[in-house]
């Protein structure tokens, strides 16, 4: 026994070195399965032998000697199992590792180093003046707009009312301006009647432009050719409007550099105008519009980058989600300089994610419970998980934080720009920086959207093309409302900023037209316009086609024909007989009864009686050009000067025969086809006269 007891003694200090020495080395500088190699040949005598003495020895303290090696081992097993516990592999095979919260600010990566001049820019800064507020307006939507739409809405006008109607730039911007007016009183829903009441009305309506001619600009505005739009519209849904917002978009990414924060989000704006796209939202307040993608800017709700929602879009590779391109697409301008990208759960993906940090741009979203790519604790919705905590994990180059903000509902969150997450512990709901970022960045289209239906233009059409110019209006006075404080230092409120734009477009429109008043007249209008006076005590229906039937007290005591009122901006100018007289070759005696005008254009009318008057009888000597328009001939020269084309329709008015031209040619070299028309019909001539507007 006691040689037993001598062995184990010896045994068990030979335990002790190799505890306090071996272990210790072998455990940093080998690897687990050298360790267990070495640990194991070392000591498997010893075990054995020690093993026989402890079923020999009938003493317990000999039996509960420490084995510190085999703890040792036991240790690095249980690290194992608990590293194997620490990851989560999702439905795609995405792993996850788990980590706790905290760490240690390093050196940043390059997709989050921002290398890029925010603000207006230097195009910007140039033409931007204090004080001047069209100047910064005039950058996001320029003078090739301005002329597109009035080339269009003229070409849409003179094909409506088969004369030759005409605007002019300052008019279309005069026009701009009281929709802006119109929105800062906020007064969308309110009649244009009371707006140009002289009781109700504010008088910037009235003395800026006559309502009537508001309603016929209004009416008649066009954004397209429509000789072209059959063509384009098949392959272009958006093709009546592209144009116009190619330009605006182009103009707004001009001016302005976003800072490091971008938001990607969906814009409805409320209509239920006729559109193939019109889109059904019914978690929004207008649960009918139509969809924008648009892009802004998070400190200054500048608009940067936008398109609208056209369904299938061909441009979109078949194999990309719809999520992906709308994002790539919209942030394609501004990648590459190490900014954020802020979306919400529509947008968000793993895939999403790495395809903007290849472009060095990194994103931060919200991220629907249903991706393949989340681990389990990402879907778990009701567990014994407490209220106010968060669970981390990392894949790749993103971290995913998940936030139990309410009892049975959680919030994950995806971001690529984190590499560690903090949770501030002095705030009672114990918010990961994760998720305090999201916040502070979720909002750019959304506060955009909102400060553009605060003052908006909009009024009721069911022309959507008409519809997506309002919405153009509203974000382009946004734009130019950041442009015009970043650059000239001048602190406005966007209502007063709305206002003295408004007020700035008309003083431009009554600039123009007081000088075109201020101009020679021909001394034979003068005559005529002269003689006109007011009857007060009998109201007559207003000769004027575009008057629709208005009662008048002036008459033209020249042609004795009713007159608009003198709020018109036009002056009635009146030819009298003595033109028709020389310009007709008339073997009945018709009399012209009727005038009519507009702003730029006279249309004289002959009442003609088909019972007496033979089919024609009525000619007009002239010139033609492809049957439509006519210069007159040496016959009506004493007419006044101003008087320069006659525009004529196809279906008023025919051409001599080919054997008239013919044996008219042959006998005078100098001939000059004539132009007939049917006396039952309403003979309307459009003269192109000098206007003087009052």
């Amino acid at each position: 026994m006691s040689n037993g007891r001598e062995l184990l003694e010896k045994l068990r200090e030979i335990g002790e070195e190799c505890s306090d020495t071996e272990s210790n080395a072998t455990r940093w500088e080998l690897s687990s399965e050298d360790e267990s190699d070495h640990i194991q040949s070392e000591t498997s005598d010893a075990e054995e032998s020690d093993e026989e003495a402890i079923t020999n020895d009938e003493n317990e303290d000999v039996i509960n000697v420490p084995r510190k090696r085999r703890r040792v081992l036991i240790s690095s097993d249980e690290e194992t199992e608990n590293t194997s516990q620490e990851t989560e592999t999702a439905a795609d095979g995405t792993v996850w590792w788990k980590f706790d919260e905290g760490g240690i600010p390093g050196r940043l990566p390059s997709t989050c180093i921002f290398k890029s001049v925010t603000g207006p820019t230097g195009y910007a800064r140039k033409n931007v003046m204090a004080n001047n507020l069209v100047s910064a307006f005039s950058l996001i939507i320029n003078d090739y707009i301005i002329k597109h739409i009035k080339k269009c809405t003229e070409e849409e006008a003179r094909r409506i009312l088969d004369y030759d109607w005409t605007t002019t730039l300052p008019e279309i911007r005069a026009f701009i301006g009281i929709l802006y007016a119109r929105g800062a009183y906020e007064a969308k829903n309110l009649k244009l009647s009371y707006l140009w009441s002289v009781k109700w009305g504010p008088e910037f309506f009235r003395r800026t432009m006559s309502r009537d001619k508001f309603k016929q600009i209004l009416r008649f505005i066009r954004f397209d050719k429509r000789t072209e739009r059959s063509t384009l519209i098949r392959t272009n849904k958006f093709a009546l409007f592209s144009e116009i917002w190619d330009k605006f978009i182009e103009n707004s990414q001009a001016c302005y550099q976003p800072g490091q924060n971008i938001t990607v989000d969906e814009q409805l704006f409320p209509t239920k105008a006729r559109c193939k796209f019109i889109q059904y939202m019914p978690n929004k307040p207008n649960k009918f519009g139509i969809k924008f993608w648009l892009a802004s800017d998070v400190t200054s709700k500048y608009a940067l980058n936008g398109f609208a929602y056209l369904e299938k879009d061909e441009q979109r590779p078949s194999s990309m989600p719809l999520s992906e391109y709308v994002v790539l697409k919209l942030v394609e301008p501004y990648a590459g300089c190490g900014r954020n990208v802020t979306t919400d759960n529509f947008f968000t993906s793993m895939s999403l994610a790495t395809k903007l940090l290849a472009k060095k741009t990194t994103l931060v979203g919200t991220i629907r419970a249903n991706k393949r790519e989340l681990p389990k604790p990402a879907k778990q919705s009701k567990d014994n998980m407490p209220r106010f905590s968060t669970l981390l994990y990392r894949s790749e180059n993103c971290v995913l934080t998940i936030y139990k903000s309410k009892p049975n509902k959680r919030v994950a969150v995806l971001s690529s720009r984190h590499k560690f997450v903090k949770i501030d512990k002095s705030n009672r709901k114990m918010l990961p920086d994760s998720i305090q970022f999201y916040n502070k960045t979720k909002f750019g289209v959304d506060m955009t959207d909102q400060m553009a239906r605060k003052y908006t233009v909009k009024s009721s059409s069911r022309r959507w093309h008409l519809q997506i110019f309002f919405n153009i209006l509203d974000l382009a006075a946004i734009n130019a409302w950041i442009l015009y404080k970043e650059v000239t230092g001048i602190q406005i409120e966007r209502k007063q900023f709305l206002f003295q734009l408004a007020e700035q477009f008309s003083a431009d429109y009554t600039t123009e037209r007081e000088k075109h008043s201020s101009q020679q007249k021909d001394p034979q209008i003068s005559t005529a316009t002269s003689s006109n006076t007011t009857d007060s005590t009998k109201r007559k229906i207003c000769q004027i086609r575009l008057c629709h039937n208005n009662k008048t007290n002036n008459i033209c005591q020249k042609c004795k024909n009713s007159l608009p009122p003198t709020e018109v901006s036009s002056i009635i100018q009146c030819l009298g007989e003595e033109w028709f007289e020389n310009s007709f070759t008339n073997e009945n005696n018709i009399e012209p009864i009727v005038l009519e005008q507009d702003n730029n254009y006279i249309e004289f009318s002959v009442d003609a009686d088909a019972d007496n008057i033979e089919k024609k009888d009525l000619v007009i000597e002239g010139s033609t050009a492809d049957g439509v328009t006519s210069e007159l001939s040496e016959k009506g020269n004493n007419m006044p000067e101003i008087c320069k084309t006659i525009a004529m329709s196809d279906d008023d008015f025919t051409i001599d025969s080919a054997a008239d031209k013919e044996n008219d040619a042959q006998n005078d070299p100098n001939y000059i086809p004539s132009v007939h028309t049917r006396p039952t019909n309403l003979l309307r001539l459009s003269k192109q006269i000098e206007i003087h507007s009052r």
